[in-house]
Parts: C-alpha cells; sequence; structure tokens
C-alpha cells in the first residue's frame, strides 16, 4: 500500500512507520517537526535501510495538504499528527482545538476531494473519561475531562458522522492506553520537550541523571499501594496494531473505535521498582497531592482488537522497561 503517515516522525509514528516499511509498503511522512526531530529519519533508514518520502507541512495548510495529494496516489491515511500534552492543553485550549481539530477536519476535507477514504485514527483512552469503570471498552459512553481529550472525542464525533453520511469511507480509531518503551535496537524512543508530562520519560530521565527525583501524585488511591494503575503497552505492540488495523481496513464499514492495550494494570511504584531493577539505577521519589482529574485505575477490555484484527498485545513489561532504559541510556539527550 501507498500510505499517508501525519505526524510520522513523533514517538508512536516512527515505530509505526519502521513496521511499515519493513513489510514492504510506501510511506509518505507528513509532519511539521514541532514535536519531534529530523534525525528521526535518519535513524529509520538505519534500523530499516530505506528512507521514507518526508514532507515539511501542517495538516492545517490546506494548500500544502492538496499538492501532496495530486502528487501522490494514496491508499489510506494513518493520522497522528497533533498536541497532545494534557496540562499544555489547559493552558492554551484553542491552540489544541486549532492544530488537533481543524487541522483534523483540513484532513478529511482532502482526503474527500482526494477520494481516499481509508483512514487510521490516533485516538486515546482519554476519550471514556471519568464515570466508567475498568476494564475499559467501546460501548461504553465517552466524555472528557481535559482539551487534549475533547479534542480525541471531538474527532471522533466527526469521523462517526462522515462515515454516516458517506458509506465509502472505512474508518478504524485506535483508542490507546499507556505507550512505553522504545525500539528494540535503542535507536528511536520517546523524546519530550522539556520536562516529561508521562510517566516513563520521566522515571527514564531520573535514572540517566537529568532530573533529581519523581514526583508521585497521590498515594492514597484505592489501589494495591495506593498510587495510579494504568494499562502500559510497548510502542512496537501499538505499531504492530496500526499496521493490522490498516490490513483490516478493507473488512470495515462505517467508524470502528478499538482499544488497544494490555488489559492488565499496573502501580506507579511497581514501575518505579521495575525500572530500577532493569537499569541498576535508584529512582529517587517524592509524593505529592493527587492531580485533578487522575483515576485511580484505567486499563482496557482488549478483546474486540483480537477479534476484529487479530492483535494481541506481546511484549512483557520487562520489555517495555529494558526497551526504554536502553534508549534512555544510548540517547541521554534525546535525538
Amino acid at each position: 500500500m501507498k500510505l499517508l503517515i501525519t505526524g510520522g516522525t513523533g514517538y508512536i509514528g516512527s515505530h509505526t512507520v519502521v513496521e511499515l516499511l519493513t513489510l514492504g509498503h510506501e510511506v509518505v511522512i507528513v509532519d511539521n517537526l514541532s514535536n519531534s526531530s529530523p534525525l528521526v529519519l535518519d535513524r529509520v533508514e538505519q534500523i530499516t535501510g530505506q528512507r521514507p518520502t518526508f514532507i515539511e507541512a501542517d495538516i492545517c495548510d490546506r494548500i500544502a495538504l492538496e499538492a501532496i495529494f495530486f502528487e501522490h496516489s494514496f491508499d489510506a491515511v494513518v493520522h497522528f499528527a497533533g498536541l497532545k500534552a494534557v496540562g499544555e492543553s489547559n493552558e492554551i485550549p484553542l491552540s489544541y482545538y486549532h492544530n488537533n481539530v481543524s487541522g483534523s477536519v483540513t484532513l478529511f476535507e482532502v482526503m474527500a476531494k482526494f477520494q481516499v477514504k481509508r483512514l487510521v485514527f490516533s485516538s486515546s483512552a482519554t476519550v471514556y473519561g471519568e464515570s466508567n469503570v475498568s476494564p475499559l471498552h467501546e460501548q461504553m459512553p465517552i466524555s472528557a475531562t481535559n482539551p487534549y481529550g475533547r479534542t480525541k472525542l471531538m474527532i471522533e464525533e466527526i469521523l462517526f458522522d462522515l462515515a454516516k453520511s458517506d458509506e465509502a469511507w472505512s474508518i478504524i480509531s485506535l483508542r490507546y492506553f499507556n505507550p512505553i518503551g522504545a525500539h528494540k535496537t535503542g535507536l528511536i524512543g520517546e523524546n519530550p520537550n522539556g520536562i516529561p508530562n508521562n510517566l516513563l520519560p520521566y522515571v527514564a530521565q531520573v535514572a540517566v541523571g537529568r532530573l533529581p527525583q519523581l514526583q508521585v501524585f497521590g498515594d492514597d488511591y484505592n489501589t494495591p499501594d495506593g498510587t495510579g494503575v494504568r494499562d502500559y503497552i510497548h510502542v512496537v505492540d501499538l505499531a504492530i496494531g496500526h499496521v493490522k488495523a490498516l490490513e483490516s481496513l478493507a473488512d470495515i464499514k462505517g467508524c470502528q473505535p478499538i482499544n488497544l492495550g494490555t488489559g492488565n494494570g499496573t502501580s506507579v511504584l511497581d514501575i518505579v521498582k521495575g525500572f530500577e531493577q532493569v537499569s541498576g539505577k535508584a529512582v529517587p521519589y517524592q509524593v505529592v497531592p493527587r492531580r485533578e482529574g487522575d483515576l485511580a485505575t484505567v486499563y482496557a477490555n482488549a478483546e474486540l482488537a483480537e477479534r476484529l484484527l487479530g492483535w494481541q498485545a506481546k511484549f512483557s513489561l520487562t520489555d517495555m522497561l529494558a526497551d526504554t532504559w536502553r534508549w534512555q541510556s544510548e540517547n541521554p539527550d534525546g535525538y
């Protein structure tokens, strides 16, 4: 297949590009590099022996997108591009709505104009909101508690309406849980700008000496050790989930949401202890008050992914932590 990958130099996008190139697909990446590095392209080429076509452009730029679709005949689109920090979304909500929602609408309009109506969308488990009880499944009502989550929710609603209006569309909306890990080569991994928003990059940067200590937000939840429990999934498992989704689009009519998770929950302190074991480094931490909106326990029911996509998470938690440490220790300052 010839595929357009928006946000393809980002964390999940780059790992997905590696899997697609390895399988012989033709990849065109569109990314504005606002949260990624062009060095990713060199690393992808090192891993696969192939350099994907790269176009620096913004999904909000209709003229640029139309020129790309005019030049290339795509079979499908994988849409990763978007701002993704929950805390930042509270501070600059208009940027999130403009970039994520308006940019996605522009992309979908251009796709429709050029009759490219197969799409895999990068959604999030944040769309399950606060009221659903884990394990979370796709039939549950969706809601959101922050601007970032609302952008994912709005885009999903747009896609449901789009698919209802035109039966030619085949769309899979993949709801990720908590991606961690890195490629086994240590060449590509998660490389956040500034202070990390997610747990694992923060833990890794403490272990490598870039940050002094981890902040654990609350130890009084109703969980085995009092800290928050989440469903951590290896980024390569997640990338393979996108490949399986692309391969399954021909059998999908309308817009189908599908969870990608392991179905298992792991606490913050279990992550810290596990990381200390694989790295041999101490990860000092300080317990601070809970963050508003954080839930005690979030994990997936991933049965639909197995049934519709033939996909299951394969990597263990130890694999995820060891691969994170390999990436961080070999790239202490990122790309």
